[in-house]
């Protein structure tokens, strides 16, 4: 039975294979260290291989040296994880200085290993509702196309259908489409920060975002047109403002209100929920007061100079944003932190006595652990910028998990929105 993990690598077409005199690498941070085997696990289903381009290999030889793969077998390789899941290492490579940008997603190590990948990750959420598998593309088609010949003056089911479900296979559109579990709402074009990882707008011309924002603003009737439906028929019923196919959702902080008034007078059932960067404490005060259930607020970091570098706030600061869940928390709503996670930063001992702080704070119902998708070479000198090295001590997602936990044992860990009404 193989002993260790072994590196992976891929030649020029594409094919890939084990090295076996090569123990398996993983990087955090700036740093690059041998994988442990008892914190890989499988190579989940539905999980994706990249190839990173002119970027070779690294693994460790049997004196502990490091060493870049040459020959035949040298394109590094990463992979892709399904939701649900939280990496703990990325993967360990050397780039080319002519080496392109690589597009927004989270490049997890991956290894060879008792015959088959694996990869140093966990499954932080057990809610099926993302899974792969409970997706039918082609009943999902004739869905959209049944709505769309129902609601033909519907932009916003027609956005969600012709784009966000058959476009970008967006999990929420879809299972708006089957009428089950979470349902998207998106109103906002515009954007009060410049996000470095951004889906739906970049800045930088070295990548392209994965998404476009929505190109109109919705009416209220055809929000409540969409959600009313939803709210009544679907099991765990949600509706979400603030989607991928959007910028900040508190923009249209006065339509959302009116939106969730309409939505209420007609029914009580399923959950209200907003996905945003908290950046407008007021806004989210009248949405409480509307009749709004749940709200995640994103973080890439709970250190000021850190999430401002990342961010880019347009008027708006870091302060707003912990008011925001100041006020989220006093006026009865299901909090949660979207923790976007950094191996070597989001566990360095600093980020942790900042996190600390801010959850002691504000006391959230939950931390959504999700992967920062981004190149880790462009993020580290963002974060080398921000919280210069001086001296960093990484503890590890795991141990930054298991430390939370004891310290917060109250505050749920997971991945996605949970319903909170029924």
């Amino acid at each position: 039975m193989q002993s260790c993990p072994t590196t992976v690598a891929a030649d020029c077409q594409g094919r890939i294979i084990d090295l076996p005199r090569l123990a398996a690498a993983g990087r955090s941070g700036n740093t690059i260290y041998p994988l442990d085997s008892d914190r890989l696990i499988p190579l989940p289903k539905g999980s994706d291989l990249y190839l990173l381009p002119l970027r070779q290999a690294v693994g460790f030889a049997a004196n502990g040296s490091t060493v870049a793969v040459d020959g035949q077998y040298t394109t590094a390789v990463a992979a892709f994880l399904p939701p649900g899941y939280t990496a703990f290492s990325l993967a360990a490579c050397i780039s080319n200085k002519t080496a392109p940008r690589l597009p927004l997603y989270c490049y997890c190590a991956v290894a060879w290993y008792r015959g088959k990948f694996h990869v140093p990750a966990l499954r932080v959420d057990s809610d099926p509702k993302h899974d792969p598998s409970r997706f039918d593309r082609r009943k999902v088609a004739r869905q959209v196309k049944t709505w769309i010949k129902r609601y033909p003056a519907n932009r916003l089911i027609a956005h969600h259908g012709l784009v966000c479900a058959l476009q970008y296979n967006c999990p929420n559109a879809i299972n708006l489409f089957l009428r089950r579990w979470e349902a998207p709402v998106a109103v906002s074009g515009g954007c009060n920060a410049r996000c470095q990882g951004c889906i739906s707008a970049q800045a930088s011309t070295a990548i392209k975002s994965p998404h476009d924002r929505i190109n109109f603003i919705p009416t209220v009737a055809e929000i409540v047109e969409l959600a009313v439906q939803h709210l009544e028929q679907a099991p765990r019923a949600m509706i979400s403002f603030g989607q991928g196919c959007e910028g900040e959702p508190l923009l249209q902080g006065k339509l959302i209100e009116k939106a969730i008034r309409a939505i209420r007078r007609q029914t009580g059932r399923g959950t209200l929920h907003i996905n945003t960067n908290g950046s407008l404490p007021k806004t989210v005060a009248r949405l409480i007061d509307a009749g709004l259930d749940s709200i995640r607020v994103s973080l890439n970091s709970a250190r000021k100079s850190l999430y401002a570098a990342y961010y880019d706030c347009r008027n708006y600061s870091f302060a707003d944003v912990m008011q925001t869940l100041r006020i989220a928390g006093k006026g009865g709503l299901w909090v949660s932190l979207n923790y976007l996670t950094f191996p070597g930063v989001t566990d360095d001992a600093d980020e942790y006595a900042a996190l600390a702080k801010l959850l002691s704070a504000v006391r959230p119902q939950m931390i959504q652990w999700r992967n920062l998708n981004i190149d880790p070479d462009w993020y580290m000198q963002t974060v080398d910028r921000a919280v210069p090295n001086h001296n960093r001590r990484i503890m590890g997602i795991p141990e930054l998990m298991q430390k939370l936990h004891k310290e917060f044992p109250s505050i749920r860990f997971g991945y996605f929105n949970p319903p909170v009404r029924d």
